[in-house]
């Protein structure tokens, strides 16, 4: 930023000089034209005269005047000089105080809602862009706190909605099983059904609302362990069998064996169950999901598959954002309030990984991407081992094992 002054510099030693140049030829000229010019022998009598009226005898004024001024000429010179200069450097002050003037408009643009970027004098234009920087600054970060605050004001509407539609459901139905004593066995069977799966809903809603507030008032903190990832993933997809049965879904697991990553087994089994989730509530009825685990390059990547609308490029810059929905739409049977992808990307962020989404026409993925606990070794890995189970749309999953090529690529 020094040399940035350079022509502000340069002003200020241009006025100094000038003053100082002014002072010297003005002082000189009442030096050699005034003191000691045609004036020099008239002021000397005019002080005698002006001594002599106090009744002071005229020798005696005459030594009066060479002992205070006649032999004291020089300090008066430097002294007239030093007023002079003072004088006149006052006088080029008012220019420099210009400056300070044209910086407190700057300030003044920026405190106030003006859009008119700020201009300063050409000596003063580095700080003319940092203070357009700062305006803009202030603009982006106003303009993220109002998109925040909208953010968390739609949160709670969407909430409140969210809670009420599987709460009234469940009070209907409970009603009905109260009122209707002689229902059939099969009827109330069926209403119980229901008014369970409202209910699981419904506290999974107020556990995404108690996420939201945990989220927001403190970090996540790990706890790392040793994890064997393909256990893990594999286990996952058991876990949401009933889930998948639900659009008549099929979920193929194919992951290498053994591999291990150091991190907290809870939070990374939150962001493979986000992601499975997510893969299952935005893809066509009656197709498959993949999940896929290899090493690749020292690191472990992670692929969900699943085939359903294509991403536009746009969102997939904001789909990791607090409260951000794809389809924008707040029905009960697509998700809550956009938080997983946020917190699924802070946890992996934390395990030193990458999250990252891609999509076209046909399908969309979400990749992961982890430091192994080890790295693996290359020798003779032309061939490599993998577990290959698939969850069945009638029937619970089965594994067997296949020899497959090891794939360096993405999944297609």
């Amino acid at each position: 930023m020094k040399n940035n002054y350079r022509k502000l510099k340069f002003s200020i030693l241009l006025q100094t000089v000038l003053v100082t140049a002014l002072t010297v030829l003005v002082g000189g000229f009442i030096l050699n034209y005034v003191i000691d010019g045609i004036y020099n022998d008239s002021f000397a009598k005019t002080f005698v005269r002006i001594m002599m009226d106090l009744n002071i005898e005229e020798q005696t004024a005459i030594d009066l005047y060479w002992r205070l001024i006649g032999n004291n000429k020089t300090f008066f010179m430097i002294v007239g000089f030093l007023l002079l200069f003072a004088l006149f450097f006052y006088v080029a002050l008012s220019k420099m105080t210009k400056y300070l003037d044209q910086v407190g408009e700057g300030i003044e643009n920026i405190l106030s809602d003006s859009t008119e970027p700020i201009h300063l004098i050409t000596e003063l234009k580095p700080i003319e862009i940092r203070l357009n920087e700062i305006k803009a600054t202030l603009k982006r970060q106003e303009l993220e706190a109002v998109e925040g605050e909208k953010k968390k004001n739609d949160l709670v509407v969407f909430l409140a909605h969210d809670l009420k539609t599987p709460l009234t459901s469940i009070v209907a139905y409970l009603t009905m099983l109260d009122s209707h004593p002689e229902m059939t066995d099969e009827e109330r069977e069926k209403y119980i059904h229901v008014s369970l799966e409202k209910s699981i809903r419904l506290g999974e809603l107020i556990n995404e609302f108690f996420d939201i507030t945990r989220y927001n008032l403190q970090d996540i903190e790990l706890e790392p362990i040793e994890i064997n990832l393909s256990m893990m993933l594999e286990q996952l997809a058991d876990e949401l069998y009933g889930v998948l049965q639900e659009k008549q879904l099929t979920c193929e697991v194919q992951v290498e064996e053994n591999l291990v990553v150091y991190g907290d087994p809870d939070k990374l089994a939150r962001v493979f169950d986000n992601l499975l989730r997510n893969a299952i509530a935005y893809c066509y009825d009656y197709t498959k999901i993949q999940i896929s685990a290899q090493m690749k390059r020292g690191d472990i990547e992670i692929i969900f598959t699943n085939e359903g609308d294509k991403i536009p490029g746009t969102m997939l810059q904001t789909i990791f954002e607090k409260f951000y929905r794809v389809d924008g739409s707040r029905l009960s049977g697509t998700g809550g309030a956009g938080l997983g992808l946020a917190i699924a990307k802070e946890i992996v962020e934390l395990h030193g990984g990458l999250i990252r989404a891609k999509s076209d026409d046909i399908k969309t993925q979400f990749i992961v991407t982890l430091p192994s606990k080890n790295m693996e070794e290359e020798g003779a890995a032309d061939e490599v081992h993998t577990h290959r189970r698939r969850t069945f749309r009638s029937k619970s999953g089965r594994r067997k094992r296949v020899q497959q090529k090891q794939d360096t690529g993405d999944m297609e």
